[in-house]
């Protein structure tokens, strides 16, 4: 039973050590805070809730069946780095171009949103390729690839798998529940700083999803030196 618990352990603390600095939640704290400008306090909680349980259904999906959904679609990884870093690159590269711009969406302007519009945009771009991109999914897919042969050992890998990516799920809600205490702490220049150098490290982690992808693809063209 000792070997099955540090089994269980162990696969959840590599799980969390893995996904919490790619999917970075106190980082993009502040992009959440931004795409839900025009919502009220509830509804920026409710919204919260949706995109930790997004994020965790999607690294679930990803790390057991992910691996079968790309063969039987007959997609590699590689596939799914470039068209999800070039995901992730526009949509850092909207909010960068978005400053400066009027309109109802202004940070004083806040409404009661409806539960369609909730559901909606809590899935994209929130979760998906915001908080779980590419990158994350292609860590889980690997985890799950790495699990033990079937046996009790794997039983204890997977449900310590399950449980590291829980943790990463409430770290993601709580960062996004409490956004707003953390940008009152940073103040509005503080909050502008670090929401246009959180979109741009965005940004550039879509590039380099894209680019590993890139590579991966043309590798076996690469020359070989004489």
């Amino acid at each position: 039973m000792e070997a099955e618990i540090t089994a269980f352990v162990r696969t959840a603390l590599v799980a969390l050590a893995a996904l919490l600095p790619i999917t970075n939640p106190p980082g993009n704290a502040p992009i959440f805070l931004t795409l839900t400008r025009a919502m009220d306090e509830p509804a920026r909680r409710a919204m919260a809730r949706r995109v930790g349980l997004n994020c965790l259904v999607l690294l679930v999906a990803a790390a057991y069946v992910g691996t079968y959904v790309l063969a039987f679609f007959d997609i590699s990884l590689a596939v799914v780095r470039v068209g999800g870093g070039l995901l992730v690159a526009a949509t850092a590269w909207r909010l960068l171009a978005a400053e400066g711009e009027a309109g109802g969406d202004s940070p004083g302007a806040t409404r009661q949103s409806t539960p369609e519009e909730v559901a909606g945009r809590a899935f994209y771009p929130l979760s998906f390729p915001i908080t779980v991109g590419p990158g994350s999914i292609s860590i889980a897919i690997t985890l799950g690839a790495s699990l033990p042969s079937p046996g009790a050992g794997r039983l204890w890998s997977s449900l310590g798998l399950a449980a590291g990516m829980w943790l990463a799920a409430v770290a993601i809600w709580l960062s996004y529940r409490y956004a707003s205490r953390m940008v009152r702490v940073l103040g509005p220049g503080g909050t502008a700083v670090f929401l246009r150098l959180s979109a741009f490290i965005l940004l550039c982690i879509g590039v380099q999803i894209c680019w590993d992808g890139l590579a991966e693809l043309l590798a076996p063209w690469r020359p070989v030196p004489r």
